[in-house]
């Protein structure tokens, strides 16, 4: 009986140079593209928290103007207060 000759099956090992480079590029943008994302996630998280010491900072202002003159409510371009037509502060509910 003759022995049966291997048909060896040739396939390439490796993608083409050309291939490489292009599916490094894309993975290389998408791992810049998701830490960009991070750094703009904490960014917005630090804004966040600014705003919300600038609000607790309002806040006390508005107490301090409504302890000093019996109302906090005061247009901030002139600084005038607006006080009720009765010429007293107009403490609302």
């Amino acid at each position: 009986m003759a022995k049966k000759e291997k048909i060896l099956d040739l396939k390439p090992e490796t993608i083409t140079k050309e291939q490489l480079t292009k599916v490094q590029e894309t993975v290389n943008n998408i791992n810049r593209y998701q830490l960009e994302i991070g750094n703009m996630t904490v960014k917005q998280h630090e804004l966040m928290h600014s705003v919300a010491g600038f609000r607790d900072e309002l806040s006390l202002l508005q107490q301090e103007f409504e302890k000093e003159y019996g109302t906090f409510d005061v247009n901030i371009q002139t600084g005038k207060i607006n006080y009720s037509e009765n010429g007293k502060a107009d403490k609302k509910d």
